[in-house]
Parts: structure tokens; C-alpha cells; sequence
């Protein structure tokens, strides 16, 4: 049953919304924007009570005063700048207490995948798939997100566009790397005046060395995970002279000793042992410190 009523919603949401007003040029595209925004917040639930994943149908047809024709429309025709509205929603983040920027805060660089059938989707192709964990047909969005030890908020997302959504392949235009397009999400937050404290970065970025050396040219400081079959130089203590070990082989050669228990307070609170080592990586200058994380079940 159709129960989202664009005059039902608090004070509160039309305030908000009235904030971004003056980036649509007709009331008809101020009004979509509430719809789809609303239809974003509400809930909507399938046959039996069990929470479905929303797509443009089902927002639509949760609405009363909307339809599916004129949402899409305004997500995909409307002449308003998809970059404008989300540095205006930065901008109203940094007016807020609750939501604004605090110095020495973390960006995250994330991307995430999603399963999808067909290849009517915008970037769709074979691809690493995160939330199933294998290669598959699906989209992959890059995100930026602060996180200050409390709050986790998105800052930019740009969409990957797989080589072979493309009608040139990788020699598209509009083919971009994904380092080099989650270098762009960084360049924006830079360009803001934010600056983090830390970047972490996941092994995917972190075992690109050109990725790396870019994130040293912007001095950032950052955290970067590597393969565990990543190769560095060390010395073991049955190494007559510093050589080459995969991370896997250095972990399996430490004593137990060397290894500090940590508890992860989470939801599900987690231990593991950590240790530190200085290593030198190919084609990086000087000695960098890695810590290899051991979980045991």
C-alpha cells in the first residue's frame, strides 16, 4: 500500500531539503528530489514483513504523489549537476555540529560491488564482486568517507566504469583506472581544504606502487593493506643478508613471541596478534613498517 505523502513529512525534511533548492531550475525537479529522498528514508517492505533491497519501482511505489516515470526522469534526464548537490550537502554537513569535519579525521577509501543481471547498468562487467566475494557480472562504486573514531560519513562516490561497458573498451575516453579514479575522490577532499590525518587504503590500492607513490607526492600519510603473498625485503634471523619473503612466509617464520595480543572491540569482539617489521618494498625509497595480523578461529 502506497504510504509515503509528500505533505506527511516533518518540518525537519522540508527544511533540509530546502537547502539544495536553488541547484534544480523548476518546482517539479524540487519536488522529485523530495520523493526520491523520502523514498530513500522510508521503508519498504516486501510480502510478509522481509526488508527488500529499494530500487526506483518500489520508492515509486511507495509514493503517492510520484511515479516511476517521473523519477526516472529525474534521475536520469533532469538538467541538474550531480556534483553541485553533493558539495552542498558538504556544506550543510559543515554547519552542523553533529556532522561537521574535525581535524586529524581518517579517510577511508572504499569500493564496493554489486551484483547485477544484464548489461542495461551504467559500468556494468565482469568484475570482483565484494559483497559475494568472487568475480561476477556487477557495477563497482568507489567512495571517500570520514570517520573520526565515532561517526563514518560518505564524502564523494564516483562510479567504475568497467572496459567492457564502454563502446571503445579501455581505450575509451571515459575509461579511468580505478586508482587513478580513487586518486580524483582524494584530490577532491584535498581541494575542499580537508585534510586527513590518516588515509587507509585496502590491498587493492595498496599492492599498486604507482598508487602509493601518488599518496606520497600529496604528503599524506596513510595505512595501506598488501597481499599476503606480497614480496618485501628482510632479514630473518636465518638470513645471512636481507632477501626476498612473501608477507605469509615472514608471519610463518616469526617466533610466537614476537606477536602481541590485541582485542578488537566490536560488535563481535575479536582477538588477534599483531607484530611489527621494517621492510624495504620494490621501487619505494627507504625501510617501511608493516604489521602482520594473525587470527586463529
Amino acid at each position: 500500500m502506497k504510504h509515503q505523502v509528500g505533505a506527511a513529512m516533518p518540518k525537519c525534511f522540508e527544511n533540509w531539503c530546502g537547502r539544495f533548492d536553488d541547484l534544480f531550475s523548476r518546482q517539479v525537479q524540487r519536488q522529485s528530489f523530495r520523493m526520491y529522498l523520502g523514498g530513500l528514508l522510508g521503508e519498504s517492505d516486501a510480502c510478509g514483513g522481509l526488508r527488500l533491497r529499494k530500487n526506483l519501482a518500489q520508492i515509486a511505489g511507495n509514493t503517492v504523489d510520484g511515479s516511476y516515470n517521473s523519477l526516472r526522469h529525474f534521475l536520469n534526464d533532469a538538467p541538474w549537476d550531480v556534483s553541485a548537490l553533493n558539495n552542498r550537502r558538504l556544506e550543510v554537513m559543515q554547519q552542523c555540529r553533529q556532522t561537521k569535519l574535525q581535524q586529524g579525521f581518517t579517510l577511508i577509501i572504499d569500493d564496493s560491488g554489486h551484483r547485477k543481471s544484464g548489461n542495461a547498468t551504467a559500468g556494468v562487467g565482469r568484475q570482483y564482486i565484494g559483497e559475494i566475494g568472487k568475480t561476477d557480472n556487477g557495477v563497482v562504486l568507489l567512495t571517500t568517507y570520514f570517520y573520526d573514531g565515532v561517526r563514518k560519513l560518505p564524502l564523494d562516490v564516483a562510479l567504475y566504469q568497467h572496459g567492457s561497458s564502454l563502446p571503445q573498451g579501455k581505450a575509451d575516453p571515459k575509461f579511468v583506472k580505478k586508482p587513478d579514479l580513487a586518486l580524483q575522490l582524494i584530490d577532491q577532499c584535498l581541494k575542499r581544504g580537508y585534510r586527513p590525518k590518516t588515509t587507509l587504503i585496502d590491498a587493492g590500492y595498496g599492492n599498486n606502487t604507482p598508487f602509493v607513490k601518488q599518496l606520497e607526492s600529496r604528503n599524506l600519510t596513510y595505512i595501506a593493506a598488501i597481499a599476503k603473498n606480497r614480496k618485501v625485503t628482510c632479514q630473518l634471523t636465518t638470513d645471512l643478508e636481507p632477501r626476498k619473503h612473501s608477507v605469509e612466509e615472514i608471519a610463518q617464520a616469526l617466533p610466537a613471541e614476537d606477536f602481541t595480543k590485541v582485542q578488537l572491540d566490536l560488535e563481535q569482539p575479536r582477538t588477534v596478534w599483531v607484530t611489527l617489521i621494517r621492510v624495504h618494498i620494490a621501487k619505494l625509497e627507504g625501510l617501511r613498517t608493516v604489521a602482520i595480523q594473525l587470527q586463529f578461529n
